[in-house]
C-alpha cells in the first residue's frame, strides 16, 4: 500500500518533465517591422527544406515529358541555329574570331540558365501560396530552390558546349580557372532579380506580364548574338551597357572558356557591381515584405 503513491508520484513527475521538454521545443514567430536582418543562420538550419524543394522542382520539370532532359539542350540549341542564320550568315555579326555557332551557344548556355531561373523564381511565391499559408519556414528557400534546380539544365547544356569546343578545336587557357567566379555571378544575378520580382509579383500580380518583356529586352541588351567589342571606346555607353548584370557575366564567361578579348573591362566591373547590389538589395527587400505574403498570396 505504501508503494502505490510513490509509483504515481514518479509517473507524475516524469509526465511533467516530458511536458516541459515539449514546451521548450516550441518556437514563436512574430512579424517583424522595418528593415531586418537576413537571418542567414536560420536559412542554413532549414537547408534540408531547400534541398527537398530543389529535388521536387527537378522531378516535376521532367515528369511525364517525352524528351526529358533533352529540353535543356534543345532550347539553347534551337536559338543558336536561329542566331547563326540571322546574325552569323545574313548580318555577318563579328564573333571575335570564334566560329559563330560556338560563339552564340557559349552565351546562350549561361543566358538560358538566367532567363529560366528568373522566370521560375519570380513566380515561385505565388505558385507555393498554399504551402506558405500552412507552415513556417524561411520564405527565401522557395526562390533559392527554383534557381538551384536550374543548375541541372545548365550542367546538361554545358556538356554540349564542351563537345562543341572539342569539335571546333578550341582549348581553354588558364583563364578557365576563373569560370566558377562568373558562374557565381550568374547565380547571384538570377537570384537577386528573382527575389525582387518574386516579392513584387506577390503584391502586384501584373508583374508576371512584365517578366517576359523584361527578359526579351535584356537578351538583346546582352552580348549573346553579337560581340560586346562593338561598343568599345564608346565612353559613357560602356557604363550604361554594364548596368545589365548579364553583360559582364557573358563577357567573362566567354573569356574564361574561349579566351575572347575583353576590350572594355569597365563593362565587366560595372556589371559585377550591379549584380552584387541586386543580390543584396533583393534579399533585404524580400525579407522586409515577406511578413505579408501569407495574407496576399
Amino acid at each position: 500500500m505504501t508503494s502505490m503513491p510513490s509509483r504515481h508520484k514518479n509517473k507524475g513527475s516524469e509526465a511533467r518533465r516530458k511536458s516541459s521538454e515539449r514546451k521548450e521545443t516550441i518556437k514563436y514567430y512574430r512579424p517583424t517591422s522595418g528593415w531586418v536582418s537576413l537571418e542567414l543562420r536560420e536559412l542554413w538550419e532549414y537547408r534540408e527544406v531547400i534541398y527537398f524543394l530543389t529535388w521536387r522542382d527537378i522531378k516535376v520539370r521532367y515528369k511525364q515529358t517525352v524528351l526529358g532532359a533533352l529540353w535543356a539542350i534543345l532550347q539553347p540549341l534551337m536559338v543558336m541555329v536561329i542566331f547563326t542564320i540571322i546574325f552569323g550568315r545574313l548580318l555577318k555579326a563579328p564573333s571575335d574570331d570564334i566560329p559563330y555557332p560556338l560563339f552564340a551557344y557559349s552565351a546562350l548556355t549561361i543566358w538560358t540558365f538566367f532567363a529560366n531561373g528568373v522566370t521560375l523564381a519570380s513566380n515561385s511565391m505565388v505558385m507555393e501560396g498554399n504551402m506558405i499559408k500552412k507552415v513556417y519556414f524561411p520564405r527565401m528557400s522557395i526562390p533559392i530552390a527554383s534557381v538551384a534546380a536550374g543548375m541541372v539544365d545548365f550542367c546538361i547544356a554545358f556538356v554540349i558546349l564542351v563537345g562543341m569546343m572539342i569539335y571546333y578545336g578550341k582549348t581553354p587557357s588558364m583563364a578557365i580557372l576563373t569560370l566558377p567566379l562568373f558562374i557565381i555571378l550568374a547565380v547571384s544575378a538570377t537570384l537577386g532579380l528573382g527575389l525582387w520580382l518574386g516579392a513584387l509579383n506577390v503584391m502586384f500580380r501584373d508583374v508576371r506580364y512584365l517578366i517576359p518583356f523584361l527578359l526579351q529586352v535584356l537578351l538583346y541588351a546582352s552580348p549573346v548574338a553579337y560581340s560586346s567589342n562593338l561598343i568599345a571606346d564608346k565612353g559613357a555607353w560602356n557604363i550604361l551597357y554594364g548596368l545589365n548584370p548579364m553583360a559582364g557575366v557573358i563577357i567573362g564567361f566567354r573569356w574564361a572558356l574561349l579566351k575572347t578579348p575583353i576590350e572594355q573591362p569597365v563593362i565587366l566591373a560595372t556589371s559585377a557591381a550591379v549584380t552584387i547590389s541586386l543580390l543584396i538589395t533583393g534579399s533585404f527587400f524580400f525579407k522586409r515584405v515577406e511578413k505579408n505574403f501569407a495574407d496576399v498570396v
